[in-house]
């Protein structure tokens, strides 16, 4: 592998039109050799975090909901916390949360806010490489706040904030036919 993606964001092309990862933003927790995982941001559930999860309830941020990580393993939660502390994403402020510890005494949490994912999103070795070439995904650097931020309107802001033809591209309407 020439280059590792981890820590990066991907951000589905408008000419990706699966409906499981139309106009998605993923954050890309590895990328190696033996394949890709990443997160979904973008998308919410109207489960509850207090519903599955509730000894972490009061420490996720508002609305307190479960967001899809994606449609692998959807019975696995995945925590993402603002603390530098735990296990690293990539992007430095972001750590992944161990959701089976107590919240009251992980040294690692350190009391951030922490967003809770349900699955998560899988390549094989060469398949998202394969994905890119195809002009299936842009690449861009991640930001602390992308998880954290609204889930609605998230893959135009992300656009919005690169420059270049990726900023412009955050306009592109989501049915072209009715423009």
């Amino acid at each position: 592998m020439e280059t590792s993606h981890a820590g990066k964001v991907l951000v589905a092309t408008p000419r990706l039109i699966d409906p499981n990862f139309f106009r998605t933003v993923i954050l890309l927790l590895q990328h190696d050799d033996e394949g890709t995982v990443g997160i979904v941001l973008n998308r919410e559930t109207s489960e509850t975090v207090a519903d599955h999860l509730p000894e972490w309830a009061g420490r996720v941020t508002e609305p307190g909901l479960i967001h899809f990580g994606g449609p692998v393993e959807p019975e696995i939660a995945i925590g993402i916390s603002s603390s530098a502390t735990g296990e690293s994403t990539g992007v430095p402020g972001l750590s992944i949360v161990d959701l089976g510890t107590d919240p009251e005494t992980d040294p690692e949490t350190d009391g951030s806010p922490i967003r809770v994912y349900s699955g998560y999103s899988g390549w094989g070795a060469g398949q998202l490489e394969e994905e890119l070439a195809e002009g299936s995904w842009y690449v861009v650097q991640g930001s602390p706040d992308d998880p954290f931020d609204t889930p609605v309107g998230q893959w135009a802001r992300i656009l919005r904030r690169q420059s270049g033809h990726l900023a412009l591209v955050s306009t592109f309407p989501e049915d072209v036919t009715l423009n």
